[in-house]
C-alpha cells in the first residue's frame, strides 16, 4: 500500500556440508540459497523452473541498483537481471550501462593492456549498440524492432559484464605462486636443518653449526645453483602476470638460489653425518641411553597437536582453548612427577640404591674420560630422582605438592579475567565488571594490591638503586592511571580532571631505562671484566625488571593481574617444582614457550587483528611518533611470551650447578619450538590459499605468527649474546 515497495532478502554466506563442515570448497559447502521477496515483482505461474546461478559479488551490486544508490568502487559483482526484470527496457539497459561502466573503470585501474581485454572490447561493442537503441527510442520508434534492439543490448551487455568479472575476480584470487613456493621452500629447509642439529645441539658442548663450506665447494652445489637458475629464468620469461620474486634484481635472484642450493647441500651432509654416526657403536650406552618420561611424551604429543590444529580454522578462533588445554595437562602431571619424586622414592631398597651408585659410577667415569662436565651427569635421571629426594624430604615437601594446584587456581581465574576467541568472546568477564564506570573504586584498589605484589615478587633480587626506582616507577605507574582517569586516589571524589598523563608516563619511562641500564651494565661487567655468574644473574634480573615496569605501563589496569600471576607462578615453578625435580634445560624451556603462550591469550589477545591494543603506542606520547608507537604495541601484546622468554634466561643463568651449556640448549630448544609451528603454518596457509576462511582467519594468524618470529629471533640473539662465556671456554 505504500508508494516505495519492500524487499526482503534471505541469503547466507556459506554452505555445509552432509557431515557438517563449512569451510571447504565442495559444492554443499560454496553454495547458498538466495531469495528476494518484493511485491514489485510479479507473480510467476506456470511449472517451477530452475534458480539461476549468480555470485556472492553480485549482491552488492545488485542492492546498490534497486536502492538508487552507486555502486561500490571495488565491487566485481554483475546485476542479477532478474531482480529489475520488471523495469522498463530504458531503465534494464541504463542498470546494465552502470554497471559495466563501473566495472570498466575498475578494469582499467588494475590491469595495465586493459584495452585488450575480451570484456571490455564487449563493453565499447555493447556501448555503440546502445547509443542506437537510445536515437531509435528518442525519434519514438516504438516498433518490434526496438524491442528486439533492445533485447540484442542487453544481452550484449550481459555477456560483457560476465567476461569484465570474471577477469576481475581472477586478478583479485590470483596468487604469486612461483615466489611463495620458493619463501616455502627456504623455511622449511631451515627447519630440516634444526631438527637435523638436535642431537649435536643438545650434547654436552651445545655446538650449533651449519656446514656451509663443504657444501659451497661440491659438485651438487653448482650443479643445483644451475638448475634452479635456469627454473627461474623459465618461470619467469613464461609468467602472464606480475611476479614478485621475478621483478627482483638478477644478482639477488641468484642469491637466492645460491641459497637454497647451500641449504639443501647442508641438509645432505647432516644426514649423511647422522647416517655414519649409527653404524658406531657406542662407547658408553649408560651416558647415550635416553628413556621418555611423562614429561617428554607430554612435550612431543603436544607440539604435534597444536602444530596440526592449525590446519582448521576452528581450532585457529580458538587457539587460547589449546594452550589452556595443554598447560592444564602439564601442571597434572608435574603433580604426578612431584609425588612420584616425593612418596616412591622414600620406599626405595637397598638393592636400588646399589643399582644407583653404580650407574653413578659409570656416568662419572664416562664423563672424565669425554672431558665432560661432572653437572651433565647431575641433569640426568639418575641424578635428578636423588637430588630431588633429598629436597623434598624438607620442611617445603607439602608446599611443593601443593604447588601444581595453585598454578591451575591461578590460570582458570585468568580465564575468567577476559574472554578472548570467537565463539564466547561476547560473553562477559570480569574485566568487563571492573572497567564499568560503578566499579571504579574495586578496579583502583585491584590496581593498588597488583602493583605492591608486583614490587614485593620482583625486589628480592635487585640491587638497592633498582628498589627504589622500581618503588617509585610502579607509583608513578598508578600515577598515570589516574590522571587519565581508569583509577582513582583515595583522597579524589571525581574524575574531572583528566589528562593525557604524559608527564607520569615518561616519569616511569626514565625508571624503566635506569633499570634497564643498571642491569646492562652488570652484564657488561661479567661479560667484559669478570665472569662471576652472581653478577650476570643480578644484571640479567634487573633488565627483567625494568621489562615488568614497563609492561605495568602499558597494560590497561584491569590486567595488572595478569603481571601478577605471570610473577607468582614463575616464582612457584622455579622454587618448587624446577629446582627440585631438577629438570633439564630443553624441558624447563618448552614449559616456559608454553606459558608464555598461554599468557599472550590470558592477556585478551586472540588471533584477530581487533584485539590488539594500540592504544599503548600512545602512552606518553603526544602525537602519534611511529617508532615508539610500533616498539609499545608489539611489547604489549607480545609481554606474555617475550617475559617468559627472559625468565628463562634469568632462570638457567642463576642455575650455577647446571651444565654451562645450559644457555646454549635453551636458545636452541626455543627457537626450534618456535620455528615448527610456524614453518608447517606457511605450508598449510599456501596449501589453503582457496579456503573460505582465508583472509578472515588464516591471514591475520600469519602476521601474528610473523611477527612472533621477529621477537623470537630478538630473543635468540640476547640468548646466544649472554651465552659467550661458554663460547670462550669451548674455544680454549
Amino acid at each position: 500500500e505504500s508508494s516505495l515497495p519492500n524487499l526482503l532478502v534471505v541469503c547466507g554466506d556459506h554452505g555445509m556440508s552432509e557431515t557438517g563442515s563449512h569451510g571447504g570448497s565442495s559444492e554443499g559447502e560454496v553454495h547458498t540459497p538466495l531469495l528476494f521477496i518484493s511485491s514489485a515483482f510479479e507473480k510467476r505461474s506456470g511449472p517451477i523452473t530452475q534458480p539461476d546461478l549468480v555470485q556472492q559479488t553480485d549482491l552488492a551490486s545488485t542492492l546498490a541498483v534497486s536502492l538508487g544508490l552507486p555502486i561500490s568502487r571495488n565491487s566485481v559483482g554483475n546485476i542479477i537481471l532478474p531482480v529489475v526484470r520488471g523495469k522498463t527496457m530504458r531503465e534494464q539497459l541504463r542498470f546494465v550501462h552502470l554497471n559495466g561502466f563501473q566495472l570498466s573503470r575498475l578494469l582499467q585501474e588494475n590491469a595495465p593492456a586493459y584495452e585488450k581485454d575480451p570484456g571490455y572490447e564487449h563493453f565499447k561493442i555493447a556501448e555503440k549498440s546502445h547509443s542506437n537503441w537510445i536515437k531509435l527510442y528518442l525519434e519514438g520508434n516504438n516498433s518490434e524492432i526496438l524491442l528486439n534492439l533492445g533485447k540484442k543490448v542487453l544481452k550484449q551487455y550481459l555477456e560483457a559484464l560476465k567476461t569484465l568479472s570474471s577477469s576481475l575476480s581472477k586478478q583479485v584470487a590470483q596468487y604469486d605462486m612461483y615466489s611463495m613456493m620458493v619463501g616455502s621452500v627456504i623455511v622449511m629447509e631451515v627447519l630440516l636443518l634444526l631438527l637435523l642439529s638436535i642431537p649435536k645441539a643438545l650434547s654436552s658442548r651445545a655446538v650449533f653449526e651449519v656446514p656451509l663450506s663443504p657444501p659451497l665447494f661440491s659438485l651438487l652445489f653448482y650443479l643445483m645453483c644451475l638448475v634452479l637458475c635456469a627454473v627461474h629464468v623459465i618461470v619467469c620469461t613464461s609468467a602472464k602476470s606480475l611476479c614478485y620474486f621475478c621483478s627482483m634484481s638478477w644478482l639477488t635472484a641468484v642469491g637466492v638460489m645460491m641459497l637454497i642450493s647451500a641449504l639443501m647441500c647442508a641438509i645432505l651432509s647432516a644426514i649423511m653425518r647422522i647416517f655414519e654416526n649409527s653404524r658406531l657403536p657406542l662407547k658408553n650406552p649408560v651416558v647415550s641411553s635416553f628413556s621418555w618420561s611423562e614429561i617428554d611424551v607430554l612435550i612431543l604429543a603436544g607440539t604435534i597437536g597444536h602444530t596440526v590444529s592449525l590446519g582448521a580454522s576452528s581450532f585457529i578462533e580458538e587457539e587460547h582453548q589449546t594452550w589452556y588445554f595443554l598447560t592444564t595437562t602439564l601442571c597434572l602431571v608435574l603433580c604426578q612427577e612431584l609425588c612420584r619424586s616425593t612418596f616412591l622414592l622414600n620406599e626405595c631398597d637397598p638393592q636400588h640404591n646399589v643399582t644407583l651408585k653404580q650407574n653413578f659410577d659409570a656416568v662419572e667415569k664416562a664423563s672424565e674420560c669425554k672431558n665432560i662436565d661432572i653437572s651433565a651427569a647431575d641433569n640426568s635421571k639418575l641424578g635428578k630422582n636423588a637430588s630431588s629426594a633429598e629436597f623434598i624430604k624438607g620442611s617445603d615437601k607439602w608446599i611443593s605438592l601443593a604447588s601444581p594446584w595453585i598454578i591451575l587456581i591461578c590460570c582458570r581465574l585468568l580465564r575468567s579475567l577476559n574472554q578472548t576467541g570467537v565463539q564466547w568472546a561476547h560473553r562477559p568477564d570480569f574485566g568487563h565488571w571492573l572497567t564499568s564506570s560503578e566499579h571504579k573504586s574495586v578496579l583502583s584498589l585491584l590496581a593498588a594490591v597488583s602493583l605492591l605484589t608486583i614490587f614485593f615478587l620482583v625486589q628480592r633480587r635487585c640491587s638497592f638503586v633498582s628498589k627504589i626506582a622500581m618503588a617509585l616507577g610502579l607509583l608513578g605507574v598508578y600515577s598515570y592511571r589516574a590522571a587519565i582517569g581508569n583509577v582513582i586516589f583515595p583522597w579524589q571524589h571525581d574524575s574531572k580532571d583528566i589528562s593525557k598523563g604524559i608527564t607520569e608516563a615518561r616519569f616511569v619511562y626514565v625508571f624503566v631505562l635506569g633499570i634497564v641500564f643498571t642491569g646492562t651494565k652488570d652484564l657488561l661487567k661479567s661479560q667484559v671484566i669478570s665472569a662471576d655468574s652472581s653478577v650476570k644473574s643480578t644484571g640479567l634480573w634487573e633488565v627483567y625488571s625494568g621489562l615488568i615496569l614497563l609492561a605495568a605501563l602499558l597494560f590497561r589496569p584491569h590486567n595488572l593481574p595478569v603481571l601478577v600471576f605471570c610473577l607468582l607462578i614463575q616464582t612457584i615453578m622455579t622454587k618448587y617444582i624446577w629446582r627440585p625435580l631438577k629438570f633439564d634445560a630443553a624441558q624447563v624451556t618448552i614449559m616456559h614457550y608454553w606459558f608464555g603462550q598461554a599468557f599472550f591469550y590470558f592477556q585478551g589477545n586472540s588471533n584477530g587483528i581487533a584485539t590488539v591494543d594500540v592504544s599503548t603506542g600512545f602512552v606518553g606520547l603526544e602525537s602519534y611518533v611511529e617508532i615508539p608507537a610500533i616498539l609499545f604495541t608489539a611489547f604489549a601484546t607480545y609481554a606474555g611470551p617475550l617475559l617468559w622468554a627472559i625468565h628463562l634466561l634469568c632462570y638457567l643463568s642463576s642455575e650455577v650447578n647446571r651444565n654451562s651449556a645450559a644457555v646454549g640448549h635453551g636458545c636452541f630448544c626455543y627457537a626450534v619450538i618456535c620455528s615448527i609451528p610456524v614453518a608447517i603454518y606457511i605450508v598449510l596457509v599456501t596449501v589453503l590459499r582457496y579456503h573460505l576462511f582465508i583472509w578472515s582467519v588464516f591471514s591475520p594468524k600469519l602476521l601474528y605468527e610473523g611477527v612472533h618470529v621477529f621477537i623470537t629471533a630478538a630473543i635468540c640473539l640476547f640468548f646466544t649474546a649472554m651465552d659467550q662465556n661458554h663460547s670462550h671456554k669451548m674455544r680454549d
